[in-house]
């Protein structure tokens, strides 16, 4: 029977079941979303999926609520939110509705899982402190989806549901883009193979575009590489190779009399004719030129490796 019903609890809102609505009302677009706790709604049937309301967990009847005792765990014993509850049996379903090659969903499904699906329900269970972000704590996605609720003194009858419908398409925002980033990292994971392929020894690793690279560097174990060409729409860029993605060193910076330079001072500098500019920072650089941007590489490799 077809789903006409996507339920879940009235009130106040969490990300968990924002974000379940996100992906139920992507794959059951005709189902019409309820906001309540009222019993009758919150009894199983075959045309409802009752989600983070309902003391239940049972997928056959199409429940999904993480509340009761024993609240359903995870196979490493972490708890799940109604979020990850929706996500393990919906999920896939919704990175085809997403248009995501068959090819890379049971990749990119557990990539999503572990990156924004966990510590949404690990937070929502209270299995770990908001006070993890530190100062950025109130900028979290959960933190920021729930600022969007109504304010203490709004009395108004519809005010949470009213709320909760203009949050939707924020958090809709939010997973669309991650998922669309996620498939275009799957997307650019062969062509950076094939480029690290064609670079072999060589420390300077050269892209046809911009794209994200860093998977495919730790796949293919490129451990001597040390610097990115790429072109971009009128000159061209060198830029350093994080050492990780949990911090900004670099494998090896661009030279320090390069620093904060650009055009006559960063050519008097680096010697090379059309170098155009440096960051401070010394991660980026640029010039006007393939030729010149493989110059100044050169000169960049040359230095790190003395």
């Amino acid at each position: 029977m077809t789903v006409m019903y996507l339920v879940t609890h009235s009130g106040g809102f969490h990300a968990d079941e924002l974000l379940s609505s996100v992906i139920l009302t992507r794959l059951f677009p005709e189902a019409e979303l309820i906001r309540t706790r009222d019993s009758d709604w919150v009894m199983p049937s075959v045309d409802k999926i009752i989600y983070d309301v309902g003391r239940d967990y049972n997928p056959e009847a199409q429940i999904f609520d993480h509340h009761q005792r024993p609240n359903p765990l995870r196979a490493d014993d972490q708890p799940f939110s109604s979020f990850g509850l929706i996500w393990a049996h919906y999920g896939h379903e919704y990175l085809a509705a997403m248009n995501v090659p068959a090819k890379d969903i049971g990749a990119i499904h557990k990539e999503f899982d572990d990156k924004f699906v966990l510590p949404i329900d690990l937070l929502d269970n209270g299995a770990m402190e908001p006070s993890v972000a530190g100062p950025l704590s109130i900028l979290t996605l959960p933190a920021l989806l729930e600022s969007l609720k109504p304010v203490f003194d709004n009395t108004s009858k519809t005010a949470d549901d009213n709320a909760f419908m203009e949050a939707l398409p924020i958090a809709r925002s939010f997973i669309e883009a991650s998922i669309s980033n996620f498939a275009a990292k799957a997307r650019a994971q062969s062509l950076v193979l094939e480029a690290i392929e064609e670079a072999g020894t060589s420390p300077i690793l050269e892209l046809p575009m911009g794209m994200p690279y860093r998977s495919a560097l730790d796949k293919a174990g490129a451990d001597h590489l040390l610097f990115v060409v790429t072109p971009r729409e009128n000159d061209w860029t060198i830029g350093g190779i994080k050492l990780s993605n949990e911090t900004f060193e670099n494998r090896a910076d661009l030279p320090e009399s390069w620093a904060g330079l650009s055009d006559e001072a960063l050519e008097r500098a680096c010697g090379v004719k059309g170098a155009k500019f440096c960051h401070n920072a010394r991660f980026i650089a640029v010039a006007d030129s393939y030729e010149g941007i493989l110059e100044m590489a050169a000169l960049a490799v040359a230095e790190a490796q003395c």
